[in-house]
């Protein structure tokens, strides 16, 4: 029988998502840019985001990575450590953790009561009441410090109303074009909205056209900036799936395989050292136990993540030009080490993604199991085999991933790769039907 509290929280997120569009779901009509909602809506609740210090992490890719791994390094040095991220893959808690517990399904019954129970005056987005709820919980709780994940741009999103410590922003890509503009340039205008006065800013990695921007943008705010790349002595090597750090009295061992893990990495090192800088005890022992466990601490999922060897299987939320250009790139090569191995990909996308650019990324000779997520955003698998065709790719398309996977699995032999990906919610559609989801609380990773 289901339990008050199950039919309370099923009751809260049914009023979430049915009153307060989520963009991750439905897009654009979602998507609300500007601050001034956020803060009235914070002031409403008493501006709980002043209660606690914080980490902005914005940029394109790697966001939720690099917030996951200083959330973590904190964690292991032993201060109670509040992380905000989004999307989340099943669960809606993961977008809001303390020390790696998700906020407690009592805690959002509470809160959604007693908003619709307010005289608030004004209908938030899905994102705002989500962000507010978080920093309410952060400030309830007293943590030390919050790692606050940017939802899209910077300048314009909801969690520009604080002011951190330090700022973080990994690189830029096209990503959300429509919104955010059409050049790195423009995109990188909107990503330095985070940048504040005399705040420290760390930038991930160094690129030809958003480096001009970055260093405009600090200059005029008097901010501290530091690329991380351009950093002496954070070096990272390849180690045996995933990535290697040797610091002069220790090695962090990354456990996190894609290729793109190297740039996150660098970025959090960096990122540490600023913080440091600030006056925050950080112990190399922290930093090496904190990115060695980041999903553990965090329950962090879904990126290069190894479902099975025999065949090779991987998930990844990878979703915009750089992303899957990292992911197939590192396929292929992975394929040439498996003779007479054939790569096999489950794919979908989101109705709203440049997807004709990024159907000229993929391979050719790849055998192709087209699909779907189940949410309104997703583009119909038979729209996305029309593309494929047009783009001289082929293959089958099914209703839904679990199908696809399932064809793809039984079609494989032990010297295939069989990669799962394309979306955010292409990934959380596997990894609910294959119950591999582990973020019940202080998430152990599945794999």
């Amino acid at each position: 029988m289901e339990s008050k509290i199950e039919k309370d929280y099923e009751e809260a997120l049914e009023f979430l998502y049915s009153q307060l569009p989520m963009f991750s779901r439905t897009g654009a009509a979602a998507y609300k840019p500007g601050l001034d909602t956020s803060i009235a809506l914070s002031g409403f609740f008493g501006d709980p985001h002043k209660k606690f210090k914080s980490i902005h992490i914005g940029g394109t890719n790697g966001k939720g990575s690099t917030s996951s791994m200083i959330a973590s390094v904190l964690q292991s040095q032993g201060y109670k450590t509040g992380l905000y991220t989004s999307p989340h893959l099943i669960d809606f808690r993961e977008r809001m953790r303390i020390n790696g517990k998700m906020i407690p399904k009592e805690k959002v019954v509470e809160f959604v009561r007693n908003w619709r129970n307010s005289n608030y005056e004004g209908q938030p987005s899905f994102f705002e009441l989500t962000m507010i709820m978080a920093f309410n919980w952060f400030a309830e709780e007293n943590v030390d410090y919050a790692v606050i994940e940017v939802g899209m741009g910077g300048r314009l999103d909801s969690t520009n109303i604080i002011t951190p410590l330090l700022s973080v922003i990994t690189n830029i890509s096209h990503d959300h074009n429509q919104f955010l503009g059409d050049t790195l340039e423009k995109i990188a205008m909107e990503k330095a909205g985070i940048i504040k006065p005399k705040i420290p800013v760390v930038i991930g990695e160094t690129q030809m056209e958003p480096e001009k921007v970055f260093r405009h943008k600090a200059l005029e705010t008097n901010a501290p900036i530091v690329f991380a790349d351009q950093v002496s002595g954070i070096e990272c090597y390849s180690s045996h799936d995933g990535w290697r750090y040797d610091g002069d009295n220790f090695t962090i061992t990354l456990p996190l395989g894609g290729d793109y893990q190297k740039k996150n990495l660098i970025t959090v090192l960096g990122a540490i050292n600023e913080l440091r800088k600030l006056g925050i005890a950080i112990e190399d022992r922290a930093i090496q136990d904190g990115i060695e466990n980041v999903t553990t601490h965090t329950g962090f999922l879904g990126r290069w993540m190894i479902i099975s060897h025999e065949p090779l299987t991987i998930a990844d939320t990878g979703h915009n030009i750089a992303g899957i250009s990292y992911n197939i790139s590192q396929l292929l090569r992975k394929i040439k080490e498996r003779e007479g191995g054939k790569l096999r990909i489950v794919i979908g996308f989101v109705a709203d993604k440049a997807i004709d650019k990024i159907l000229k990324l993929l391979p050719k000779q790849a055998e192709y199991y087209i699909t779907n997520a189940q949410i309104p955003r997703a583009l119909p698998a038979e729209k996305l085999a029309e593309k494929f065709e047009e783009a001289g790719l082929s293959g089958r398309t099914f209703t839904n991933v679990w199908d696809a996977y399932n064809t793809a699995k039984k079609e494989a032999s032990v010297s295939d790769i069989i990669f799962i990906g394309g979306s955010t919610f292409i990934v959380a559609d596997f990894l609910h039907y294959a119950g591999l989801y582990a973020g019940h609380d202080s998430s152990t990773g599945c794999c």
